[in-house]
């Protein structure tokens, strides 16, 4: 497809795409991957993930109280798994709001990808990219909302991967040939 398209500029998706995998392969190509920011919730009085600050040097964590992180393992999904050391956190006076676990570690993971997310994160405010990020809304969220609010995508009482996977072909199949017939009408 690509021979018959060509080298993509940008590639603008909603944040379910916002993944290390996407956005490696896009920038690999030299393409920008152009997703809005997706903001991970956390419990109400816990130290997020996001206040640990990640140490590309030496390869660790650094918790808010100052203590390492140090890597662990790769697990098979591509995360780096960082944990502290059981014996510091047991004493720690922010154990409760750091972690529920247990044997007393916290454990951050880091996709081995991470760089190439935080790197197209940055891209969105590149004024290259600015404008093409505003067409994003007018454009990928407007199908996708249309599919939700007007073809019955919010839900299906389908059950299974084929099943669904065939309502939304059908679904968009029907938006497609929505559009052809409105660029084709030709009024009064």
């Amino acid at each position: 497809m690509i021979e018959k398209v060509g080298k993509l500029e940008a590639v603008a998706a909603v944040a379910a795409y916002k993944t290390p995998e996407i956005t490696n392969y896009l920038l690999t190509k030299k393409s920008y991957r152009l997703c809005p920011m997706h903001v991970l919730k956390q419990k109400k009085g816990s130290i997020a993930s996001m206040n640990k600050v990640y140490e590309e040097h030496f390869d660790c964590f650094i918790c808010p109280t100052g203590e390492l992180l140090t890597y662990s393992t790769t697990n098979k999904g591509g995360y780096r798994e960082y944990k502290s050391r059981k014996h510091i956190c047991a004493t720690c006076s922010s154990l409760s709001r750091c972690t529920e676990s247990k044997v007393y570690q916290k454990v951050v993971a880091r996709h081995i990808w991470q760089t190439h997310v935080e790197e197209a994160d940055h891209l969105r405010h590149h004024q290259d990219v600015k404008p093409i990020y505003a067409k994003r809304k007018e454009t990928i969220e407007r199908v996708f909302t249309d599919a939700k609010e007007k073809h019955g995508m919010r839900w299906t009482p389908l059950r299974g991967l084929k099943k669904g996977s065939m309502q939304a072909m059908l679904t968009f199949a029907a938006m497609n040939v929505k559009k052809v017939a409105n660029w084709t009408w030709q009024g009064p």
